[in-house]
């Protein structure tokens, strides 16, 4: 493979093209280390050594970073990665690493996402959220089934009253009309505002 480019992303980093194509992140003193200079060929055997004793390595430490800073999604760990222009071989090689040592769990992930939000969030509003962070449907709705129940999301609706400070006694048709529309637009069913507002004095 012949070193087509290699250029400077930071003052010790540089990204490098084999054969037109972009491969990997190296720092400085790795260019010299494995020979890697524009114009130049690369054998095979090179090429691998890189990519299992540098980048993979790498990656496989950065995704543990990620992990140890807070839970994620296998989506979102990806894009980390890509993000770090780690390419699309050790981004997969560093999910299967954190992966076996079961540091990597959406289940687990969205059971805790649930748990954390269903007392000020609706279900259709956290179901956005995680499908947003890529775990997959199936996932979502067995973390529903075991966190979520109605009561969950009429509590919910409850604290977001509260929170807008909602008084039913003095509220007119007009503020209670806005209130609907307000818990309408979070998530919540018409059964389920109806349900929280009729019962919101005994509930404050």
């Amino acid at each position: 493979m012949i070193v087509t480019k290699t250029e400077a992303c930071t003052r010790t980093k540089y990204r490098v093209w084999l054969d037109g194509e972009f491969a990997f992140v190296l720092y400085k003193g790795e260019l010299s280390r494995y020979g890697v200079r524009e114009g130049e060929e690369l054998t095979g055997d090179t090429v691998e050594k890189i990519e299992r004793e540098v980048v993979l390595k790498r990656a496989k430490l950065y995704a543990m970073h990620l992990l140890e800073d807070m839970d994620r999604t296998e989506a979102g760990l990806r894009e980390k990665l890509r993000r770090a222009m780690y390419p699309e071989k050790a981004v997969e090689g560093a999910v299967e690493y954190v992966r076996s040592f079961g540091y990597l769990d959406d289940g687990r992930f969205a059971e805790n996402f649930v748990r954390s939000r269903k007392n000020l969030k609706s279900r259709k509003e956290i179901r956005a959220l995680l499908a947003q962070k890529g775990v997959p449907s199936e996932q979502i709705e067995a973390a529903f089934e075991i966190c979520y129940g109605e009561e969950d999301e009429q509590a919910a609706a409850a604290a977001l009253l509260r929170k807008k400070k909602f008084d039913p006694d003095s509220a007119d048709e007009d503020k209670l009309r806005k209130i609907c529309a307000y818990l309408g637009r979070k998530g919540f069913g018409y059964e389920t505002v109806r349900q929280v507002i009729q019962n919101y004095s005994e509930d404050a």
